[in-house]
């Protein structure tokens, strides 16, 4: 590529030696002994593509003026340079506004690379082609919206810093495309990508199913098993759910991130392993700190950095470029034409509040497809706002807290029931839209015998038409 670089460093051989590869690489390259020498050189009008800033120097260090830059000059790409990985001063750099931190001396393939995806994100920039990216696992980003625009932008940041990343957003935003995302551009993208969710696996299993165990460990434990950390081992694994992991097993996990070591279940010796994790939750965090439900050191751990995406209704311009993506991969699986979506229905949705985010549009364009249903319910956020009033009965008598109890137990058996429909079924999906943990919505499921009282509801569960996983940013 051809580009303008200015190298700031207090080294007269580093700048030598970086001037060197800049040349070799067909840049134009300006150098400045001093942080403030290159502040004065931007005030001057100077304006390069990419400013190569070491974090160390005598006068003002790199993170002074980074942030000084970031005031004068905000579009300036500035990459940080260090001998040492400090994770605080990548942490403080990242958020300073540095689009990138490496290790110094830098070689020449870690500068190509460095170039090479500097000029694939300035060309994607001047194309507009960021607004969709296709991802591993059938999933897609979309950034048609301001909001996921910048998103994007933290994402990419972030995925070069091998730190952990804590991904926040109601149920369906699309955390585990963010994370897929983040993977995709990381140094270990040619390494396994692997999701565990927290709440679907029970809470007695799941330390074995992230740590392993030894034979013998337990009953029925005839052969010694590896946990997800040891199959992921060199790449990067998304914990989902993260506030649905019992407390004991956060301590362990603490351990995994600070030592990036740990026993099996019955181990004697520790295990170690190189992985970067990346956790996702749709909780309060803060008031799942003052229950106990999430650890605080676990949580300072995992939010080195915390990246929140908006639910949908709040980037409604991604609506119809996520509509017309999931007509067209969904149209072939259930062997029916791509219809093309009305005026009326198109601007129905766009006036849907979408409580379950991309993950209810993706369900509607489904219906759409194989039933031709394309009713939307506007402006329904939730699901027991359509309920009727459950009368009163005379047969119970007019014991005024027998009746209470009475309609709070059906009205909330209606609702669960509602809402089940409106998702097919789907338990993960319905407890996430009733702010209910999965184990509360199976214990309710149960207590109101809702099977046995709405039997074509869970029919409904067999007779849906379900293709691979798609998700969307």
């Amino acid at each position: 590529m051809s580009a303008s670089v200015c190298v700031v460093d207090d080294d007269p051989s580093t700048l030598r030696y970086m001037r060197t590869l800049l040349q070799m690489e067909s840049c134009s390259v300006q150098t400045a002994s001093s942080g403030g020498e290159v502040l004065d050189m931007v005030q001057g009008g100077f304006s390069p593509d990419l400013v190569m800033l070491d974090v160390m120097m005598q006068e003002m260090d790199g993170l002074a003026t980074l942030e000084n830059l970031r005031r004068i000059s905000p579009a300036i790409k500035v990459v940080m340079l260090s001998c040492v990985q400090d994770t605080a001063k990548v942490v403080q750099a990242m958020r300073l506004g540095a689009d990138d931190f490496l290790r110094k001396p830098l070689d020449g393939a870690a500068l190509q690379e460095l170039l090479q995806r500097y000029s694939s994100a300035r060309a994607a920039l001047q194309n507009d082609l960021d607004s969709f990216e296709e991802l591993p696992g059938d999933m897609f980003f979309v950034a048609a919206s301001p909001e996921m625009r910048k998103i994007r932008f933290r994402l990419g940041q972030v995925a070069h810093v091998d730190v952990p990343v804590l991904l926040l957003g109601e149920s369906g935003v699309g955390k585990e495309v963010a994370a897929a995302l983040i993977h995709k551009y990381s140094t270990r993208s040619d390494r396994t990508f692997l999701k565990v969710n927290c709440a679907a696996i029970p809470a007695d299993l799941l330390e074995s199913e992230l740590l392993g165990y030894e034979a013998g460990a337990f009953t029925g434990a005839t052969h010694a098993k590896p946990g997800k950390f040891e199959l992921c081992n060199g790449g990067t694994i998304l914990l989902d759910e993260i506030g649905e992991m019992p407390p004991a097993l956060q301590a362990k996990l603490l351990q995994v991130l600070q030592e990036q070591r740990f026993f099996r279940l019955g181990g004697r010796s520790p295990i170690s392993v190189d992985v970067r994790i990346l956790a996702a939750t749709n909780i309060d965090v803060e008031d799942a700190i003052k229950k106990g439900k999430l650890r605080l050191d676990l949580y300072y751990r995992l939010s080195a950095f915390s990246i929140e995406l908006p639910p949908l209704r709040q980037r409604k311009e991604d609506i119809p470029v996520l509509l017309k993506h999931f007509v067209r991969r969904m149209a072939p699986r259930y062997g029916t034409p791509e219809r093309g979506l009305g005026a009326e229905v198109l601007n129905a949705c766009l006036a849907h509040g979408w409580p379950g985010n991309v993950r209810e549009l993706q369900n509607f364009v489904k219906r759409y497809l194989v039933l031709g249903e394309t009713g939307v319910p506007v402006g329904a956020r939730h699901p027991q706002r359509h309920f009727p009033r459950v009368p009163v009965r005379p047969e119970d008598g007019w014991d005024l807290k027998k009746i209470l109890k009475t309609l709070k137990n059906e009205t909330e058996a209606q609702i669960i029931a509602k809402c089940l429909q409106e998702t097919n079924w789907n338990r993960r999906e319905a407890a996430a839209l009733l702010n209910l943990s999965y184990k509360a919505l199976i214990y309710k499921i149960h207590e109101y015998g809702l099977q046995q009282r709405y039997p074509a509801l869970a029919d409904s569960r067999d007779r849906q038409f379900s293709g691979p996983a798609t998700a969307a940013g």
